[in-house]
């Protein structure tokens, strides 16, 4: 387990300096786009496989106002599940990839916050009822399909999952806005959060999620992801009935009809 000051970040560079070491191509011209790029930035550099380094914030809208074919790759860092269209920003990725060009993905899915979810449904339950309070997320194989969707090639997608530590229930709701985690649904509640119904979150929380020192849990699920443009050099799939060996010769099993 983590403390929560900056080991989640950490965590996140250190993965990304992994995944890049096991790419054996080197990008001339690369964008990184991340709300704080500093750590991030020094694993690119790190990993020797970047020549050109090109820095942006995540948009305030939905346009990321990429230059067609401008980049040999893009790498997004824990900012796309805040996107209010995701399928359209990656779509934008895509076109600003030249022909086989590689998009590295990392954004929070899966079960992230499940426990910070579940503090405030038993809040609001025993209030004024339960409204959305901590944003949706994203799922393994609801990503793969939108890559695909989006004109992706070859797309892989794996979860990290992770359990960060915090002081306080009040020191995690702190961290959920710093990573935009809080709700941007039409559907949540308008009205301002009593503070009966955060004393009661928190209270939850506490009493369902926390370690012997007192310290709580969080789960953070991260999904990485990588994809290419499409490129007629890359590997393509084998068409239906071009095959040149039985499978029962493939696995070298005997053919009970023979």
């Amino acid at each position: 387990m983590r403390q929560a000051d900056r080991a989640l970040a950490d965590h996140l560079a250190a993965e990304l300096a992994d995944r890049l070491s096991l790419i054996t191509r080197r990008f001339d011209h690369a964008l990184l786009i991340a709300a704080d790029a500093t750590p991030y930035a020094e694993a690119v550099a790190a990993s020797g496989r970047v020549g050109t380094l090109t820095l942006a914030a995540p948009p305030e809208n939905d346009d990321l106002a990429l230059p067609p074919e401008g980049f040999n790759a893009i790498i997004s860092m824990a900012d796309l599940h805040t996107a209010n269209d995701l399928p359209g920003q990656l779509i934008q990725m895509r076109r600003a990839l030249k022909p086989d060009g590689m998009a590295l993905i990392a954004l929070f899915g899966g079960d992230t916050l499940s426990e910070l979810r579940q503090s405030w449904i038993a809040a609001d339950s025993a209030g004024h009822g339960a409204a959305p309070r901590v944003a949706p997320m994203v799922e393994v194989r609801a990503l793969g399909g939108l890559l695909q969707r989006a004109g992706f090639a070859l797309p892989v997608i794996d979860a990290d999952r992770q359990t960060v530590r915090y002081g306080d229930a009040l020191a995690l709701m702190r961290e959920v806005k710093t990573f935009g985690f809080a709700n941007p649904l039409s559907e949540r509640a308008r009205c301002l959060t009593t503070p009966a119904t955060l004393a009661r979150a928190a209270r939850h929380y506490h009493e369902n999620y926390a370690d012997a020192d007192g310290r709580i849990r969080a789960t953070m699920e991260v999904l990485w992801a990588i994809a290419w443009a499409p490129d007629e050099s890359q590997p393509k799939p084998a068409r239906p009935g071009s095959a040149t060996m039985r499978l029962a010769d493939a696995l070298k099993a005997r053919d009970v009809g023979d």
